[in-house]
């Protein structure tokens, strides 16, 4: 029997999620908790993953303070994104060994789970070639950048929902500068998306694509007590 642990904090400053994946990490690979999934949004923040051009990050000190932006260099795969209010940040903390030891199956998982979550509002995304992620035509609705150690995962995706798009013009999102960013909003062409029902459905395609028998829910609360 597979059970995965999911916890649903609402907006959580993006250092302090780090830390939390990091625990949970460490807490997976000793196999003292079962696998994890992480849905959250964070506060306006750019990240820059390992491989990430710093000339990426093109917008000035002056831009950055205006839009309360923080900026974090950080050790997943992938170039320089953006994270925000209106965006889905998924962090699945899992057990590759207990799945499939296959990077690359792994992100084309992520992407499915959310192309998935697009059929079910009518919106017909896809894959790249040439670039991870989850597209719709030329524009990226969905970002991914992962780490594994020991065959356990951390960070994950960020997914548009009512992200403000405008924001994606400080940086030169993933280092591809022939594309264009869009949300799931945008393509229904209405104000707002309910972050909740898109919650729900991702967790129930991340289910089903990753094969696990049960869901527990666990407050974000009661995990800070465990780390403490």
């Amino acid at each position: 029997m597979r059970e995965l642990l999911y916890c649903n904090p609402g907006t959580v400053d993006y250092k302090e999620a780090w830390d939390l994946q990091s625990f949970i990490h460490t807490k997976r690979r000793e196999n003292k908790i079962a696998d994890f999934l992480f849905l959250l949004e964070h506060p306006n923040t750019y990240t820059l993953g390992k491989v990430a051009k710093k000339e990426h990050l093109i917008g000035s000190e002056d831009f950055l303070s205006e839009k309360g932006i923080s900026v974090y260099e950080i050790d997943r795969g992938g170039d320089i994104t953006y994270h925000g209010p209106g965006q889905i940040v998924g962090y699945p903390i899992i057990s590759l060994t207990d799945w499939e030891k296959d990077s690359h199956k792994y992100l084309r998982a992520l992407e499915e789970v959310i192309i998935l979550v697009c059929k079910a509002f009518g919106i017909e995304a896809g894959r790249n070639e040439k670039h991870t992620g989850v597209w719709v035509g030329d524009s990226k609705l969905a970002a991914i950048g992962i780490k594994i150690s020991r065959w356990i995962t951390m960070h994950g995706f960020a997914f548009n929902i009512n992200t403000n798009l405008q924001l994606f013009n400080g940086i030169i999102p993933c280092g591809i500068q022939d594309k264009g960013v869009t949300s799931l909003s945008k393509l229904l062409g209405t104000k707002e998306v309910d972050i909740e029902e898109v919650k729900n459905l991702i967790l129930k395609n991340f289910r089903k694509v990753f094969n696990y028998d049960s869901v527990k829910e666990i407050n974000l609360s009661n995990l800070l007590k465990t780390r403490s």
